[in-house]
C-alpha cells in the first residue's frame, strides 16, 4: 500500500497454549482511521497491545521508520479524592505550560472559555478525579498529542460517556485529523460511529472475519459471523448518509 503507515502480517497471539489471535493481517495507510470491531473477548484490546509491542507475538508488526504512537486507554481508574491536578498529572511528562496550554486548547477547552488565561483555573488546578468522563477523555487525548504522535490508538474513546459527549469527542477526533495530519486506530462497539468515521474496519473474533471500507464488508453474513444471534441489533445501529 502506497503511504503505508502500519502493515501487520501474519499475526498470533497466545498466553500459554490459549491462541487469542490468528493469521491477522493488514494495513493502515497514512492519513486513514480504521475501526476495530469484534464481540467481547475477540482480542481487540490484546491487537492494541502487540501493535503496541507489549505482548509478546508470532508474525510481523511493521511501523513506518520514525512513526510516533500516541495512546488512549479506555479509562483510568482514578479515585475522586486523589490529590492530584490536571497540571500535575501533565507534569508527568516534561513539557513547558505554553506546551500544555496548547494540547488543552487543541481539544476544545479554549471553547469552553472564552480567554485561554482561563485554562489553569478551568482544567489544570482542578483535581483529575473530579472532571467529568467528557473532559477526563480529552485531557488524556491532550496528554497523548504532547508527543506530536503520528498514530492515536483510542480503546473505546467514547466508554462511560453520554451521548453529548461522544458527539463532541468524534467531531473533535475528525477536526484533529484532519489539522495534525493523524492516523487514527479506535476500538469500538458502536457500528453508527465506524459507518461515519472510519476508511477501513477490521472484524475480530481471534480471527479476522472482514476488512475493508465499512459500507462493503459489513455485511449481515459478518455480523452474523461477528455477533451470531445478536447480529440484528448492531444492524438497527447502522446509520445511513
Amino acid at each position: 500500500m502506497k503511504d503505508s503507515l502500519l502493515r501487520v502480517t501474519d499475526l498470533k497471539v497466545k498466553f500459554d497454549h490459549h491462541v487469542v489471535l490468528d493469521d491477522i493481517n493488514f494495513e493502515v495507510g497514512k492519513d486513514e482511521t480504521l475501526a476495530v470491531i469484534g464481540p467481547n473477548g475477540a482480542g481487540k484490546t490484546v491487537l492494541f497491545r502487540a501493535l503496541l509491542g507489549l505482548v509478546p507475538y508470532e508474525g510481523k508488526v511493521e511501523w513506518a521508520k520514525g512513526t510516533k504512537i500516541g495512546y488512549v486507554p479506555q479509562k483510568l481508574s482514578i479515585e475522586k479524592d486523589l490529590p492530584l491536578t490536571t497540571l500535575e498529572f501533565f507534569g508527568l511528562k516534561e513539557k513547558s505550560r505554553k506546551e500544555i496550554d496548547d494540547a488543552l486548547a487543541s481539544v476544545g477547552f479554549e471553547e469552553d472559555k472564552p480567554h485561554k488565561g482561563h485554562l489553569s483555573q478551568h482544567v489544570l488546578n482542578r483535581k483529575i478525579g473530579v472532571l467529568s468522563g467528557g473532559e477526563l477523555q480529552r485531557v488524556l487525548i491532550a496528554f497523548a498529542l504532547l508527543e506530536h504522535p503520528d498514530v492515536l490508538l483510542f480503546d473505546e474513546p467514547t466508554a462511560g460517556v453520554d451521548i453529548t459527549a461522544e458527539e463532541t469527542i468524534y467531531g473533535l477526533l475528525r477536526k484533529l485529523q484532519e489539522r495534525e495530519n493523524l492516523t487514527i486506530i479506535l476500538i469500538s462497539h458502536e457500528l453508527h460511529v465506524v459507518y461515519r468515521y472510519a476508511n477501513n474496519v477490521i472484524c475480530l473474533n481471534k480471527e479476522k472475519i472482514c476488512f475493508g471500507p465499512p459500507r462493503e464488508v459489513l455485511d449481515k453474513e459478518s455480523l452474523e459471523k461477528l455477533y451470531g444471534h445478536e447480529a440484528g441489533v448492531y444492524e438497527h445501529h447502522h446509520e445511513h448518509k
